[in-house]
């Protein structure tokens, strides 16, 4: 009896946007964050995750490019004119020799992602029939009670998500959802890492804006308003705090995380993984 053929399990890259003209932030994925450039925490962070085959600095700055070239990592130049993460995405792996079959787009100034939501995002796609997918995580009700008084003053803080029964996202939206008026399904904070499959990733860079998107500040609506499936899955930080760059303040909060919870990784030369 002739062997059954096994399926090759897709190609997955960490494709990492990271601009110099940060408006808020010039030279932002430059900047040192506890001893190294922000850029090359972001990227050890991607090469530590599971099921990731590579992980690739897409930008359109020669300062930033001769920066990953310095720690030995791989570099794809983009285009000035690409409005956003998305589309520097889209258009590193179409100038990539060897395009991956899935993209997952982590912003540069995510240092403090750990890699294990990374890759269960990617672990996702072994899934067929998920196209796109992205990580929320559930909050307890300490975590909602800060987050809806962080809103208070910051109304446009923060993104909530609310999913099927088979886990696709039926909207992701600035306001808390889904309103608790009875306890029973938790809120469910969005972590904005996106995965694509690289005909979604396609598609969706070449659709126009959405209403939804356009009313709510969220690209990721505009998947929806054209019925494309996005999985949403739910992840844990295991007690670390999530956190983003968008300003000098924010970098000095990320340096007084690491100095409370630790590094996330062994290394950070691209061979170092999640520490215990």
């Amino acid at each position: 009896m002739a062997a059954t053929p096994t399926e090759t399990a897709p190609s997955i890259a960490v494709i990492i946007p990271a601009r110099y003209g940060s408006t808020r932030f010039p030279g932002k994925p430059l900047a040192t964050v506890a001893g190294l450039p922000m850029i090359q925490r972001v990227w050890a962070i991607a090469r530590a995750a599971d099921h990731v085959g590579r992980a690739v600095v897409a930008t359109d700055d020669a300062r930033i490019a001769d920066a990953v070239d310095t720690f030995g990592g791989d570099v794809v130049m983009t285009p000035e004119t690409c409005r956003n993460g998305t589309e520097r995405v889209q258009a590193a792996v179409t100038a990539m020799d060897d395009p991956p079959d899935i993209a997952l787009n982590l912003q540069g100034d995510a240092v403090l992602t750990p890699p294990w939501v990374i890759g269960a995002l990617a672990g996702a796609f072994a899934d067929p029939a998920v196209a796109m997918a992205t990580p929320a995580v559930a909050l307890d009700s300490a975590q909602l009670a800060a987050l809806i008084a962080h809103k208070r003053d910051n109304p446009a803080s923060g993104t909530t998500v609310t999913f099927d029964q088979a886990g696709d996202a039926l909207y992701f939206s600035k306001s808390v959802i889904p309103f608790q008026r009875k306890a029973g399904v938790a809120v469910h904070r969005h972590i904005g890492i996106y995965g694509y499959r690289r005909d979604t990733l396609a598609r969706l860079t070449a659709l126009p804006e959405g209403r939804l998107e356009n009313t709510e500040g969220l690209e990721q609506l505009r998947a929806l308003e054209n019925r494309i499936a996005i999985r949403v899955v739910p992840v844990d930080y295991r007690g670390r705090s999530h956190w983003s760059v968008d300003s000098p303040d924010d970098l000095a909060q990320a340096e007084r995380l690491i100095e409370a919870e630790g590094e996330l990784l062994t290394a950070y030369d691209g061979t170092g993984r999640s520490r215990p």
